[in-house]
C-alpha cells in the first residue's frame, strides 16, 4: 500500500511511543468468550423460542480440548493469525502517522505459543487438563515467562490528536466524529488538522482498524462469529443435557469435599483461590474438580451439546458468515501485501 509523506523539512519528525488503540484485536476474542462463562449458571430453555434442543452427533469420552473441533473454529483466527494480523495492524498505525511526521513505535507482537497456544478450547468448559491440575492449579499463567510491560511516555497532545482523532482533554460533552468503515470515512471530517492535513475520523488507530476490518458498507463486523460462538455457548449452559452433567459434577464434587459449587467456572472463587491460584488449595481443588469432570464425562456431553448449537447458527446465518469468511480472505491478501 502506498503511503504519501512530507518531506522531513516540512514536517519535523518526533519518536511517539506506543499507545493504546482504540480498536479491538482479534486476540482480546477469545479472552471475552472465556470471561462471559464466569457468570454462567445453568437454566431452562435451550435456544429460541419452538427450536427445542438440537440432537446430538458422537458424544467423546473424556476427550482432550486440544482435540475438539467446533463449527465457529472455521471463522475463528489461529493464534499464529492473530499475531500476524496485530503486527500488519501497527504497521498501518505506523504508516499512517509517518504521514503527520511522527514515528510510531508499536510493541512486537509476541510470538504463538507453541501446541499449548493452539488449544483453542482449553478453558471453555474450564480446567480440563488432569496432568495440569496436578502440577499448577488453576495458575494459567505457569510455566510461561511473564515480563512487565514498562509504562509508556505519554503523548505530545499532537501526537495524541493524530493517534485518536480528538484533541486530548476533550471532554465527553460532544461526539468525536468517527466512521465505522473506510467508504463512511472518506465522507467524514474529524475536524482536527495536523501539519496542514486532515487527521483521519478517529485517527490513526481507527483508520488502521478500518483499513483491515471494515473498507467497505457491507463489511461484517469482527465479532460477528465471536458473536455466534458466543450465543452458541450461553444457549448451551441452557441445555438439559449440559444441567444434568453440571449436576452430576456438582455431586461429585460434594462427595470430594467441595460442597455447593455448581459451575466450574465458579471454583476459584466460591473457595477463595483468586490470590494463589497455584498453591497447595488450588492444586488439590483442580485435581479434584477434573477427576469429576472425567467421572462424568463433562467435557464430552458439553463439547457435543455446544457442537450441536454452532451448527444450528451456522446454517441460520450461512449467507452472513459465508460473506465474513470472503472477507477474512481478503484481509489476509492485503496482510501479505503489506508484510
Amino acid at each position: 500500500m502506498r503511503t504519501h509523506r512530507r518531506p522531513r523539512s516540512a514536517v519535523p519528525r518526533r519518536r511517539v511511543p506506543r499507545a493504546a488503540l482504540t480498536t479491538v484485536l482479534p486476540t482480546v476474542l477469545a479472552a471475552a468468550l472465556l470471561a462471559g462463562c464466569a457468570g454462567a449458571g445453568a437454566g431452562g430453555g435451550g435456544g429460541p423460542a419452538g427450536a427445542g434442543e438440537p440432537e446430538l452427533g458422537p458424544v467423546a469420552v473424556d476427550p482432550a480440548t486440544a482435540s475438539i473441533a467446533l463449527p465457529m473454529d472455521a471463522y475463528t483466527d489461529t493464534e499464529a493469525e492473530a499475531v500476524r494480523m496485530g503486527r500488519v495492524q501497527e504497521g498501518l498505525v505506523s504508516r499512517c502517522m509517518a504521514r503527520y511526521g511522527f514515528t510510531y513505535e508499536g510493541t512486537p507482537a509476541a510470538p504463538p505459543g507453541g501446541a499449548a497456544g493452539e488449544d483453542r478450547h482449553r478453558y471453555l468448559f474450564g480446567l480440563a487438563d488432569p496432568a495440569y491440575a496436578a502440577a499448577h492449579g488453576y495458575d494459567k499463567g505457569a510455566g510461561g515467562e511473564r515480563r512487565a510491560k514498562p509504562p509508556a511516555p505519554p503523548l505530545s497532545d499532537s501526537a495524541y490528536a493524530v493517534m485518536h482523532g480528538e484533541q486530548r482533554g476533550a471532554g465527553p460533552g460532544g461526539r468525536v466524529p468517527d466512521a465505522r468503515t473506510e467508504e463512511e470515512a472518506a465522507g467524514t471530517d474529524s475536524g482536527i488538522e495536523a501539519g496542514g492535513r486532515k487527521v483521519p475520523a478517529g485517527g490513526c488507530g481507527r483508520e488502521a482498524y478500518r483499513k483491515l476490518y471494515a473498507p467497505t458498507k457491507d463489511s461484517v463486523d469482527l465479532l460477528f462469529a465471536f458473536g455466534l460462538a458466543s450465543e452458541a455457548h450461553d444457549r448451551s449452559k441452557r441445555d438439559s443435557r449440559v444441567v444434568e452433567v453440571l449436576a452430576k459434577w456438582s455431586a461429585c464434587m460434594d462427595k470430594t469435599g467441595y460442597t455447593g459449587i455448581k459451575s466450574p467456572y465458579d471454583v476459584v472463587e466460591k473457595l477463595g483461590l483468586a490470590d494463589d491460584k497455584g498453591g497447595t488449595k488450588a492444586v488439590a481443588a483442580a485435581t479434584a474438580d477434573v477427576a469429576c469432570k472425567r467421572e462424568v464425562n463433562l467435557v464430552g456431553v458439553w463439547a457435543a451439546v455446544e457442537k450441536a448449537y454452532q451448527e444450528r447458527l451456522v446454517e441460520e446465518h450461512a449467507e452472513t458468515l459465508a460473506l465474513y469468511e470472503r472477507q477474512r480472505d481478503a484481509r489476509f491478501a492485503l496482510a501479505a501485501s503489506l508484510a
